[in-house]
């Protein structure tokens, strides 16, 4: 019997979550039943055939007045700006993937259920008191039956934290500092405006390195409490479209040296955090791991240690493909809790 969900918010995250579930194999444990956004119906299925960066879906999309056909599939299309008056009871919905980036407190998220929804996905880190959140790799195997709203964390923190827990495991951390290098995002134009109240986001994203805030250090401690307070980090927007780095530097608790630390993440890579985490020997570029599926590939290349005891890390990610395929596990794995 295959789970019966819906998206609500259909920006990057969310279409990229409907070409996840179907091109990686979700589509036989999640039936996508409808997907809630403002914008309208044509322009809804317009972006789902064709984006500006994975390119042209692989299946023929077709609007059918209320009703979006994707390959053999119906998928019912709405336009509630009311998260009160979503059908979800009426469509039997088991789960909502909450990808609008809006429900900040766990009341707004309740409202799904409210609605008459199961339970809630959040793609993004939500409100403290969610009932779990999530890093695939790390603590999924921890979400209970009770866990009725649950957070996904942040394509940051899936990037991150399977690459602390390795480290953590083999040489234990006493503190790090971490640099996100990320793609720039929706919320930045392409000529100054006025659109957002950060200075910084009123410029032009292909024009500048725009430093933004993050709660990245926080989100670590959600999952892996004794990192409380021992990860500081910083974030910068860059003039590229997709596929981000992280730069992430850590004092070990013993001595550790450049190949004890790519040992240590390629033997995880290869053991019980393979499909999350990779470890890359080629000479290449941001733009190789497009779709890549992986929460974080390390950069062999680029490890440094010094002192006996620092080590410097650099991993890639694609901040929406493999958080989208991230989604979509997490949900798939709902199904039988």
């Amino acid at each position: 019997m295959t789970y019966r969900i819906a998206i609500n918010g259909y920006g990057r995250i969310g279409r990229c979550v409907l070409r996840a579930l179907y091109e990686h194999g979700f589509r036989e444990s999640l039936e996508l039943v409808a997907v809630n956004d403002i914008a309208g119906f044509p322009a809804m299925v317009h972006l789902t055939k064709y984006d500006s960066i994975y390119g042209r879906f692989s299946l023929p999309v077709s609007l059918d007045g209320e009703t979006m056909a994707i390959g053999n599939d119906r998928v019912r299309l709405l336009n509630e700006p009311d998260m009160d008056r979503l059908p979800w009871k009426l469509l039997d919905i088991d789960l909502v993937l909450e990808c609008t980036g809006l429900c900040t407190t766990r009341s707004d998220a309740a409202r799904h259920l409210a609605a008459g929804a199961g339970r809630v996905l959040l793609s993004y880190p939500g409100p403290a008191d969610v009932d779990r959140t999530v890093v695939r790799g790390v603590n999924h195997g921890q979400v209970s039956p009770n866990d009725r709203i649950v957070s996904n964390a942040s394509c940051t923190s899936n990037c991150l934290i399977p690459v602390l827990k390795t480290i953590d495991d083999a040489f234990g951390i006493e503190c790090g500092q971490v640099t996100t290098i990320h793609a720039a995002m929706h919320d930045q134009p392409v000529g100054d405006s006025y659109h957002h109240a950060d200075p910084r986001r009123m410029r032009a994203a292909e024009r500048s390195i725009v430093p933004v805030d993050t709660h990245l250090g926080s989100g670590v401690a959600r999952v892996l409490p004794g990192f409380e307070g021992k990860i500081e980090a910083i974030a910068v927007r860059i003039p590229s479209v997709s596929v981000s780095a992280m730069d992430i530097t850590l004092l070990a608790g013993k001595a550790v040296s450049a190949p004890d630390a790519n040992r240590a993440l390629m033997e995880a890579a290869g053991g019980h955090l393979a499909g999350i985490l990779g470890v890359n020997t080629e000479p290449l570029v941001s733009c190789d791991f497009q779709r890549d599926t992986r929460s974080a590939v390390i950069e062999a290349s680029l490890t440094r240690a010094a002192g006996g005891r620092l080590v410097k890390l650099y991993a890639w990610f694609d901040n929406e493909w493999a958080y989208a395929v991230r989604m979509c596990e997490t949900a798939a794995a709902m199904r039988g809790i």
